[in-house]
């Protein structure tokens, strides 16, 4: 499915526009309309030792890419539930993909403690 890294950044044919949205087979996997399945994959996982100016580019490449996909926010979400730990996944690199994690536990433990669904307060109705 993924294809290796490539040796040079070739972002400059991605259009600047949003890809309108399409209705795709509903009975299709969502990664078979996902634009990294083309030629841009190498822009989406680091090579072994990569400069951080170098990462930061490619990354900010590889985001580009994502923001014309039609299934972004499918592959996030994939990314998120899996967890992937490597690479660009829906617009997020692997450190920002922990940050929304971490928030999404948290955000989850406070609506427990908000709602009493750690089931002290029922036991005691």
């Amino acid at each position: 499915m993924l294809q290796p890294p490539h040796s040079s950044l070739q972002v400059a044919a991605v259009p600047a526009q949003r890809v309108p949205v399409r209705h795709r087979d509903q009975d299709a996997p969502w990664h078979t309309e996902a634009v990294c399945r083309r030629d841009e994959a190498g822009l989406f996982f680091a090579p072994s030792k990569e400069p951080t100016a170098a990462r930061l580019s490619r990354e900010e490449a590889a985001k580009r890419v994502c923001a014309q996909c039609p299934v972004m926010v499918e592959c996030r979400e994939h990314a998120l539930l899996q967890p992937e730990p490597y690479g660009v996944w829906g617009g997020l690199t692997a450190a920002e993909r922990r940050v929304v994690l971490a928030r999404r536990r948290r955000r989850d433990l406070e609506l427990q403690k908000a709602t009493g669904t750690t089931g002290r307060i029922a036991a005691a109705g």
